[in-house]
């Protein structure tokens, strides 16, 4: 409910509102005013030295009603100052979204001449009264009017030199085979965009070019290159890699949905409620030669019993079990919401110690038997990194810093979801020689050596700038969540957060206040106090 100062300035603008509606004349001041944050917006500043804000929110941020995206457009307009950009030449338009609350989401893209800037959006959110109850993202007030570069390379020329630059054959690591259905696939993905890249305060026109492979290894980089000159600007591979929970190759018997074909049985579900699959390959085939994907894993009595097979197992099952979660929860198609396959290859490499989602597909490896074992065999494994796959298509948090970690953390705080049997991440699989051992604790991070707290958040440009590290903060803030609104409520803010309101640069205060966001959307201004308590207590604020 809206004080009585709020009151008084309302009605003076829902009339000149009215008086627009109805064909009246207002003046000019009038209508202008309509689009101005009122006096109970909340701002949150991306550090102290900004001066611009990243997260904006109250009951009605906004004098008047957002009834439409051109709605949005004058807001943005009458609120220059404050956000630093010009709508009509520097935000580029995105979606729109109509959520089950019936909030409405519109989501922009900062530009520069049109160009948008890369892993950058800004979200405006409308609740069902259509009243503006949050502003988030990057706004990039201090970008140039014009980049320095003129766009003088192919985009062709561009995908090249990120091949160059990487050192892998093309022609290598596009190796085709064909499912059961007879469809012919790769498992390399290649794509391009013009955007404007930010690096250190610079801006540079650059084509973004992503590849995604698993062979020779895995792969999914990001690589941007100078429009104009040909060079690197910047690259990364963001193979997300993780350990988790769960002993299926012990022989714990699980029901497997299978495929016949050819007198012989498949991993291969196609039972799944969406337009792809559920496969799982082997990376050693029988054929006695390394093949990636691999080999389907195959069975003639369709009783998967053997030692190699577990792993084979282990992958399809909780795939399976991974999309039903989601699906079920959160009414999710696969991880992009659009009913994606999802493939495993088991057995890669020698003796890796890793799991990891590629961009396009899942690696599994069978560990040294030392540090892990089969990484397949823990179901929260599959987990952290199939959400992986669905942050990549909806915040796309940047894999480094706070962005990166709190990637990590909320890999993590799904994994918990799904297998809510303890606070241990990695127990069953880490050490298997060595009881009471874990890679991470959600409860305890400092047990492994994570920070629980702001205070000892350790500043490293080792691991992506500690992106395994400094989860320890988020993770234990969702500990306190969790432990103060339950499981059930948690879990439906976690997602809202990731999905609507999480930016690709958001940081751990923007995390806190996406999720408070979410937690008012969906439970009130109660709920929404624990879970701003539950992260002031780790010293996010």
């Amino acid at each position: 409910m809206k004080n009585k100062k709020f009151k008084s300035i309302a009605t003076v603008v829902t009339l000149s509102a009215s008086l627009i509606l109805s064909g009246g004349i207002a003046s000019a001041k009038n209508a202008e005013t309509e689009w101005k944050l009122s006096p109970e917006a909340k701002i949150n500043w991306k550090d102290s030295s900004s001066t611009t804000p990243s997260f904006i929110t109250g009951s009605n941020i906004a004098l008047g009603k957002i009834k439409s995206e051109k709605d949005v457009q004058k807001f943005f307009k009458d609120n220059e100052e404050t956000f630093g950009i010009k709508p009509s030449t520097e935000l580029l338009f995105v979606s729109e979204e109509t959520d089950d609350l019936g909030m409405t989401h519109y989501t922009y893209q900062p530009a520069i001449q049109k160009t948008p800037i890369d892993q950058s959006n800004i979200v405006v959110h409308v609740d069902a009264e259509k009243n503006l109850v949050a502003v988030n993202g990057e706004f990039h007030p201090n970008a140039p009017k014009k980049v320095k570069q003129s766009k003088k390379l192919a985009k062709q020329n561009a995908i090249d030199k990120a091949w160059k630059h990487i050192g892998v054959d093309r022609g290598k690591a596009d190796k085709k085979y064909k499912d059961k259905l007879g469809k012919e696939k790769s498992h390399l993905t290649e794509k391009d965009n013009l955007v404007v890249v930010e690096h250190d305060g610079e801006y540079t026109l650059a084509y973004h070019v992503q590849l995604q492979f698993v062979d020779p290894y895995p792969a999914n980089w990001q690589i941007w290159i100078n429009a104009e000159t040909g060079d690197v600007v910047q690259s990364e591979n963001r193979v997300h890699e993780a350990t988790g929970t769960g002993y299926g190759v012990l022989g714990d018997t699980k029901s497997l949905n299978t495929y016949f074909y050819n007198n012989t049985y498949y991993l291969f579900d196609t039972t799944k409620p969406m337009n792809g699959v559920i496969q799982t390959f082997d990376y050693y085939g029988s054929t006695g030669t390394y093949n990636l994907p691999g080999s389907y894993m195959t069975d003639t009595g369709n009783t998967f019993y053997s030692e190699r097979q577990k792993a084979g197992v282990d992958a399809h099952y909780y795939a399976g079990e991974v999309f039903d979660y989601f699906y079920n929860t959160f009414g999710r198609v696969s991880y992009d919401n659009n009913g994606a396959d999802i493939t495993s290859t088991v057995h890669y490499g020698s003796n890796y110690n890793n799991a990891a989602w590629v961009g396009n597909q899942m690696i599994y490896g069978d560990g040294d038997g030392s540090t892990f074992t089969y990484l397949s065999g823990a179901d929260d494994i599959v987990a952290h990194e199939l959400t992986h796959a669905v942050t990549s298509t909806e915040a796309n948090l940047v894999y480094s810093n706070q962005s990166g970690a709190l990637n990590e953390s909320f890999s993590d705080v799904f994994a918990y979801f799904f297998d809510s049997e303890d606070w241990l991440i990695g127990e069953d699989v880490y050490t298997p020689g060595r009881s009471g051992d874990a890679l991470r604790s959600m409860s305890d991070p400092t047990r492994y050596g994570q920070p629980a707290h702001m205070n000892n958040y350790n500043n490293t440009t080792a691991d992506n700038g500690g992106v395994h590290i400094n989860s320890g903060i988020p993770n234990k803030a969702a500990y306190n969540t969790i432990n103060s609104i339950g499981k059930s409520r948690s879990e439906q803010i976690y997602y809202r957060a990731l999905t609507l309101y999480l930016t690709p640069n958001s940081n751990f205060s923007d995390a806190r206040q996406a999720l408070i966001q979410s937690a008012r959307d969906l439970y009130g201004t109660s709920v929404a106090n624990s879970v701003a308590s539950a992260w002031s207590n780790v010293g996010v604020y």
